[in-house]
């Protein structure tokens, strides 16, 4: 099968699996853009990143943070919205809190992102230090509330906070030993603050949450004796498609049409930084082996700000369902073709995107027969 991506952006293609064994052609077309300075239109940036194959983290997999998720599901019900950067205090004076926001259509969130503390130890428990003040704080869920507490000298007590695993701040063996001089989160719910190790606390990023964390995991379905015996390899039948979204449930959207507003406040030095997003149509022409054409138009289902690096990228999407295998289909067309590529491929010819690759094309062939 040949995929022809006519944009400037990364194109590419899998297949994909329904619960009830059903397969799709799933394509993927991911652009990168610039963070405008005043009030330019972002443009298509010199550097596209490629289509992500496989999760990657923070550090090591399972036991960090996740930066970016395969681009590769077969559908999201929804738009993910999410967001890799810092805090900056605002007009770079050092501060102990800054509350930071992202906004983008319906989606609105802040919280507060805090100064390096610790736990100390009280008269009857302990309590959290002061904060020491910054002027760019990351944000991760590495140092939002959560963490994996295995203290205690017994195995059966270690508990993890499946909300956020790989976080900090959460203990459950409250020994003073154990909790003194650890450190705190630094972002924390506004007008929640964290004040109790073992306290129920949101963790607050903007960045996507993990695939066995609560609540995500519970939407990947039933996996028990039944799904070993009756139904693997195939998903469960109670799997939901929402598991596809690595978002939180607060940073999904409808998918967007190009032109939303983005506002992110105390995430760049500039204090506040406005865009909207870039309106492009990704049509997806889906040519099948019985020379019939399906054309689909691509939705916007993901949305990864980078504002230390200047940049966003936004993906799109679109499936097939097939009726047997992806042999299916002989061609994908990505994006718009030239007319004359058209005009090309109806009259059987080939087509040259102009007239110096026809005159290498012909200068090739008259070397070869030489």
């Amino acid at each position: 099968m040949d995929l022809l991506n006519a944009t400037k952006m990364q194109a590419g293609y899998t297949m994909g699996m329904q619960p009830d064994g059903r397969e799709s052609l799933v394509v993927a077309v991911k652009g990168t853009f610039t963070i405008p300075g005043g009030a330019e239109e972002p443009q298509l940036a010199e550097e596209q990143v490629p289509l992500i194959e496989a999760d990657t983290f923070t550090g090591e997999p399972g036991f960090s943070a996740p930066v970016y998720e395969s681009d590769y599901p077969l559908r999201k019900p929804r738009c993910d919205v999410l967001l890799h950067g810092s805090a900056y205090a605002p007009g770079g004076k050092p501060a102990a809190r800054v509350t930071v926001s992202l906004q983008i259509g319906p989606v609105s969130k802040s919280f507060d992102v805090v100064g390096h503390r610790f736990w100390k130890k009280g008269l009857i428990s302990v309590s959290a230090s002061r904060p020491r003040p910054f002027t760019v704080m990351p944000i991760s869920y590495d140092n939002a509330f959560g963490g994996f507490d295995k203290s205690h000298k017994n195995p059966s007590k270690h508990r993890a906070y499946l909300v956020n695993p790989v976080g900090v701040g959460f203990h459950v063996n409250l020994k003073m030993e154990s909790i003194e001089g650890k450190p705190l989160p630094n972002t924390e719910e506004k007008g929640n603050p964290v004040t109790k190790p073992n306290g129920n606390y949101r963790p607050m990023s903007f960045g996507p949450v993990g695939r066995g964390w609560l609540p995500r995991y519970k939407l990947a379905g039933t996996y028990d004796q039944n799904w070993l015996d009756n139904i693997f390899p195939f998903l469960p039948p109670d799997f939901d498609e929402a598991y596809y979204q690595s978002a939180p449930a607060d940073q999904q959207m409808p998918y967007p049409r190009g032109g939303e507003e983005v506002v992110l406040t105390n995430l760049t030095p500039e204090g506040t930084t406005r865009f909207n997003l870039p309106k492009i149509e990704v049509p997806v022409e889906f040519s099948m082996k019985n020379y019939d054409r399906k054309t689909t138009s691509a939705v916007i289902d993901t949305i990864v700000i980078e504002p230390d690096k200047r940049r966003f990228m936004m993906t799109w999407r679109s499936s097939l369902q097939l009726k047997k295998n992806m042999f299916e289909v002989l061609q994908v067309v990505v994006g718009k073709m030239p007319r004359a590529w058209y005009r090309a491929r109806m009259t059987c010819k080939t087509y040259y995107p102009s007239l110096r690759e026809l005159v290498r094309a012909k200068a090739s062939v008259a070397e070869e027969g030489e």
